[in-house]
């Protein structure tokens, strides 16, 4: 046995020794309901602050503190002691949780961490606060056994991803130099020891709202109709315009910068798809689905550019009817952006488009509501190769490469003003992320704290 592989037994042997200590600790740092959307839980937020700095400090990290940011504070630590020549790694999680919603359907306290079967029941437990626990845990246990990482860490951990990260990438302008690296791991996601699944592309996303004005107030239709301009027939007409029959999106230039996907590429996705695609479509509930023309289900989803009207407002929406030409309608609007595509570029081509539709008589107003860029991630790159040792060593498996449809702007903010190569890959082993009964499959935590500490010495070349 090397002196690595000593030290990676060691470490583990420390991990299983202290399953009930952690498991203890991990259900007092999700007592704390930190509820960024809810500004009532601040007090509440800012003592899971102060509770992280103190462990992250008691763990082993240096530098720990909480650092100001025009809301919730941003956490740093690091460990910085294995030597030049190995790679700097920055870690991100976040601690801020979703709200509750009807407490009513839960079937325990969402604050009150809770045994039901071989699942821990609680908010936060699988987004995402598990991600901070398992590499908290991780570094514990190597520096309890061997006073030293095998590679250079920082961590943050963010307080506003479950509000899109709003003040976050003022922050990384502001500490780039802190924050400088060779990689970045964002532990945010999905884990399974069964097949694992590690996160190489995510769509950004492109938010905002149209508003069409027509005459100064409502109008009777009896006296008015047919001769003053409906904005909900004008908003109607944009909204008509946006795709054809295909379901192709027909604004100029949407797709010009696309990237198409490479052989290898399209052959992970299909792989992965495999697995779980059926189910996808299943859980959707419909009994067909459209845009054949432009490539497969997998494909539409995940690595094209799409727009979705999410909202439409006007007129009367009451019992009955009311003979009224409304004076303004609108609709909300959701374009997902993909690798090659600049999102603020494409808000700007669909704002051309809908502006074309004004007239004499009918005034439109756009609103840029929120922007989360794309980014892709190596699928052969170092980070994603050690990632698969250390599923290897701790599992016995390697992960599939999966493509995110959904968005995640924290990975955007960090890939475009640090430079950085990003992976992501998760330790929330679980379901209800964001509904009640939220739960983490207890064994599944410790699975995820032994790959963890696998993975520090995989990422060093040691593992």
């Amino acid at each position: 046995m090397t002196m690595n592989q000593s030290a990676v037994s060691f470490a583990i042997e420390h991990a299983r020794s202290a399953r009930d200590a952690n498991l203890a600790g991990f259900k007092e740092l999700l007592r704390f309901p930190s509820i960024s959307q809810d500004p009532a839980c601040q007090p509440q937020l800012l003592a899971c602050v102060d509770w992280l700095v103190a462990e992250m400090t008691r763990v082993g990290l240096r530098n720990c503190r909480a650092i100001a940011t025009a809301g919730n504070p941003v956490l740093y630590g690091d460990w910085l002691g294995a030597g030049d020549d190995k790679p700097t790694i920055l870690i991100y999680a976040h601690y801020d949780v979703q709200p509750v919603g009807d407490a009513s359907l839960w079937r325990t306290d969402p604050f009150e961490p809770t045994i039901v079967g071989d699942r821990l029941v609680a908010r936060g437990a699988v987004d995402d606060k598990c991600g901070i626990w398992v590499n908290l845990k991780a570094i514990e246990s190597v520096l309890s056994v061997s006073r030293k990482l095998p590679v250079n860490i920082k961590v943050i951990f963010e307080g506003e991803e479950e509000i899109g990260s709003r003040n976050t990438g003022a922050f990384v302008q502001a500490r780039k130099a802190l924050l400088a690296a060779d990689a970045l791991i964002i532990c945010d996601g999905p884990f399974s020891p069964e097949q694992p699944v590690i996160g190489i592309a995510v769509r950004g996303a492109v938010m905002g709202e149209v508003r069409l004005k027509g005459p100064p107030h409502d109008l009777h239709s009896g006296r008015y109709g047919g001769a003053v301009k409906n904005p909900l027939h004008y908003a109607a007409r944009v909204i008509a315009s946006f795709h054809d029959q295909s379901g192709r999106v027909q604004i100029k230039g949407f797709y010009d910068d696309v990237i198409p996907l490479s052989d290898r590429q399209a052959r992970h996705m299909n792989q992965i798809w495999k697995t779980i695609g059926p189910g996808m479509q299943r859980a959707a509930g419909v009994d067909a689905f459209f845009g054949d023309y432009l490539g497969v289900f997998a494909e539409r989803t995940t690595s094209q550019p799409t727009l979705d009207i999410n909202g439409i407002f006007g007129g009367y929406q009451g019992d009955g009817t009311r003979a009224i030409i409304p004076a303004e309608a609108g609709f909300k609007v959701t374009i997902r952006t993909v690798a090659g595509q600049d999102s603020d570029a494409i808000w700007e081509r669909v704002v051309e488009h809908v502006m074309s539709f004004a007239e004499p008589g009918i005034d439109i107003e756009t609103e840029l509501l929120n922007i989360a860029h794309p980014f892709t991630m190596p699928d052969d790159g170092r980070e994603l190769r050690a990632i698969q040792r250390a599923l290897n060593a701790a599992l016995g498996v390697e992960a599939l490469l999966m493509r995110h449809g959904g968005s995640l702007p924290i990975g955007g903010i960090l890939g475009r003003e640090l430079g950085l190569p990003v992976t992501m890959f998760g330790y929330g082993s679980g379901d209800n992320s964001h509904a009640p009964d939220e739960y983490i499959v207890i064994e599944d935590l410790q699975a995820a704290i032994e790959v963890a500490i696998h993975l520090l010495f995989a990422l060093s070349g040691a593992g």
